[in-house]
């Protein structure tokens, strides 16, 4: 007989923290804790909000009936740690001291590692992560950029990327770690990433609006404009990035970032949202097609998922252009809850290994 664990999975955004508890992958409680600006506006830094984010999680389980004592496992939403290979990470407290510092940035994610830890630690059960925003598996050709003083830079949809290309290799009767897929996550952000044998070996840094612009990012830029506009005395430091993130993309051009309301709008006959629209779809499918050469073509399907993967207008444009390097297969959503569990029922299951963050491969 099959072992049931329970899992519970905690994702902390900027103004909410989604927690979810699982009996292998059959949901069984579920619930997102919002949190006014005045309650989190007193915290000085993210870090800060910890006590106050752990005790609003233990107050709605008790709740919802969940015991705590009854869980085998808690699973956090990874944050901006260093960078690593992609996996289901023990928390351990070199992971803390970069979650808590904020070794690269400070964002509300980096609070679910620390909770999960002090919530597991105080039943004697395991704590994890599970493929953060920072999984870096490029290749070394992927990182070269034109200018020796940078390098090109893995941070990207990576939770939400890799539980649809495993999703994909199941409904394939394959082994992720056989296939080769391109992955494009579709959201407020987009990143167009290339799985082979497991591992992402180019995608664009999206967090900086790099790759197709998107609702809210511009995407690659023209690179001479772009170094105008920052030394043209108009804009502040501050504001291009705005510009890049936030107020690109749909936004920019449209003042929306709700894909539904643009779809609306084409339907009205807005030729120029029809532009702005075909044009993102038009992005992502040069990107997908970019990929497909990065693998020499060698691909078992194109992933369509993230929250505008529900539009059919939006994923058929992508389709008609993208088809003829592969089966397109489309997954609407990012549920990301279930992939942390996923993530942690894994290594419960042994059918993992947990990777140890801060540890060289060797002393593992």
């Amino acid at each position: 007989m099959n072992n049931v664990f329970r899992i519970l999975t905690i994702n902390p955004g900027s103004t909410s923290t989604k927690i979810a508890v699982f009996d292998n992958e059959d949901l069984v409680f579920e619930k997102t804790l919002r949190h006014s600006s005045e309650e989190i506006g007193q915290f000085e830094k993210i870090s800060d909000q910890f006590e106050f984010r752990k005790k609003v999680i233990e107050e709605a389980l008790d709740e919802g009936g969940v015991k705590i004592s009854d869980l085998h496992a808690v699973v956090g939403r990874g944050g901006l740690l260093k960078p690593i290979q992609g996996g289901t990470y023990v928390v351990n407290e070199a992971m803390i001291e970069d979650l808590r510092v904020g070794v690269l940035g400070e964002h509300a994610s980096n609070l679910g590692g620390i909770i999960a830890k002090q919530i597991g630690d105080e039943v004697n059960i395991p704590s994890y992560i599970v493929d953060p925003v920072v999984v870096d598996e490029m290749n070394e050709l992927a990182r070269v950029s034109g200018i020796p003083e940078i390098d090109r830079k893995s941070i990207f949809h990576a939770l939400n990327q890799k539980a649809t290309a495993r999703r994909a290799a199941n409904e394939l009767n394959k082994e992720y770690s056989d296939s080769n897929f391109i992955v494009a996550h579709m959201g407020g952000g987009i990143s167009v990433g290339a799985h082979e044998k497991g591992k992402v070996i180019d995608v664009a840094n999206a967090l900086d609006g790099e790759g197709p612009f998107s609702p809210e990012r511009s995407g690659g830029l023209p690179v001479g404009d772009l170094v105008k506009m920052c030394f043209s005395g108009k804009y502040t430091q501050d504001e291009i990035k705005k510009r890049i993130k936030g107020n690109g993309g749909l936004v920019g051009y449209l003042n929306t970032n709700d894909a539904r309301e643009v779809e609306e709008r084409i339907a009205n006959g807005d030729e120029k949202a029809k532009l702005a629209y075909e044009a993102m779809a038009y992005q992502v499918s040069k990107e997908i097609g970019a990929c497909a050469s990065v693998l020499k073509g060698n691909v078992d399907a194109v992933l369509l998922t993230g929250g505008i993967a529900y539009s059919k207008l939006f994923t058929s444009m992508i389709e008609e252009r993208v088809k003829f390097i592969s089966e397109v297969k489309v997954y609407p959503g990012e549920d990301e809850m279930i992939a942390l569990a996923q993530g942690g029922l894994r290594v419960l299951n042994k059918e993992e290994e947990p990777q140890v963050y801060g540890c060289k491969v060797e002393c593992i």
